[in-house]
C-alpha cells in the first residue's frame, strides 16, 4: 500500500518533469511570470535550458545592472529623441533592427554605431521564425541582414539575434547557435508598440520602474512616442535606484 503510494508520487513527479521538458522544447512564444516587484521574473523556458543554445533572457541577478535593448521594424520619427536621451546619460543600448529599417534609415543606423550602440539582428523580413524549420531559409533571414548592415556601415554585424515577437522553437535555437549567434529574449517589457494606443507617461513609469530588477534585459520599442518622451526621466530614476548599465557584450 505504502509502496504503491510512493510509486504513484514518483511517477507523478517524473510526469511533471517530462511535461516541463516538453514545454521547453516545443514552446514557441516567449513569456514571463512576475512573482514580486523588484525581483527577476521566471521565463517559460529556464535560464539553464536556454544557455545550452547560447540563449539568454537575464543577466547576473546579484548585480543591479540593466541591459537596455530596443526593437524596431520601422522608423516612426522617435529614434533621434531616444538616441539623444541615451547620449545624455552615457548609456549604450542594443537596437534589434529588420531589413526595412536598414533600407530606409541608413543614416540612423550609422548614428547608432557612431554613438557606441550595438545594432543586432531582428531578421530581414520579421517572420514567425518558429515556423521556419529549414536551415537554409533560417540562415537567409539572418545573413541577408548582415550583408546589408555591412554595406551601410562597412562593419560586420555582431551575432546577436532576437526572434520577432518572441516566437521560437528549440530547432530555431539550435540553428542560431550553429550560425554563431547568441539569442536574446528579455526579462522586462510592456505594451508599447501600438501607434494608436500609446501608454501614458505614468503607465510607462509604473511598469518600468516597479518591475526593474537586477540583471534585467529590458525590451522597449523605438517606435513608441511614449518611450521617446519618458526615457530621459526613466534613466534618471533607474540611476537613482542604484542601477548601472551594461551591454549585451557582457554575456
Amino acid at each position: 500500500m505504502i509502496m504503491s503510494g510512493l510509486l504513484g508520487i514518483i511517477l507523478a513527479v517524473i510526469g511533471f518533469c517530462n511535461i516541463y521538458v516538453f514545454a521547453e522544447r516545443n514552446n514557441t512564444n516567449w513569456g514571463l511570470g512576475f512573482k514580486k516587484e523588484g525581483e527577476p521574473p521566471t521565463g517559460n523556458a529556464s535560464a539553464e535550458y536556454l544557455k545550452q543554445y547560447d540563449a539568454y533572457y537575464l543577466g547576473d541577478t546579484t548585480q543591479k545592472r540593466i541591459y537596455l535593448t530596443f526593437d524596431a521594424g520601422y522608423e516612426n520619427g522617435y529614434t533621434p529623441a531616444i538616441l539623444d536621451a541615451l547620449k545624455k546619460h552615457d548609456v549604450k543600448a542594443t537596437f534589434f533592427l529588420v531589413g526595412n529599417y536598414l533600407e530606409k534609415c541608413p543614416d540612423l543606423v550609422k548614428r547608432m554605431v557612431e554613438e557606441g550602440h550595438i545594432v543586432a539582428n531582428h531578421t530581414y523580413h520579421h517572420p514567425d521564425m518558429s515556423a521556419i524549420s529549414n536551415f537554409e531559409s533560417f540562415k537567409k533571414e539572418l545573413v541577408s541582414l548582415e550583408e546589408l548592415y555591412k554595406q551601410i556601415t562597412g562593419q560586420d554585424m555582431k551575432k546577436y539575434y532576437r526572434p520577432p515577437r518572441g516566437k521560437y522553437s528549440e530547432n530555431n535555437l539550435k540553428m542560431a547557435k550553429q550560425l554563431g549567434y547568441k539569442t536574446f529574449f528579455w526579462s522586462l517589457a510592456y505594451v508599447d508598440w501600438y501607434d494608436n494606443k500609446q501608454p501614458s507617461r505614468q503607465e510607462a513609469l509604473n511598469k518600468l520602474v516597479k518591475r526593474i530588477h537586477p540583471g534585467a534585459v529590458v525590451l522597449l520599442h523605438s517606435t513608441s512616442k511614449t518611450n521617446s518622451e519618458v526615457l530621459d526621466e526613466l534613466l534618471t530614476i533607474w540611476k537613482q535606484m542604484g542601477y548601472t548599465f551594461g551591454t549585451l557584450d557582457e554575456f
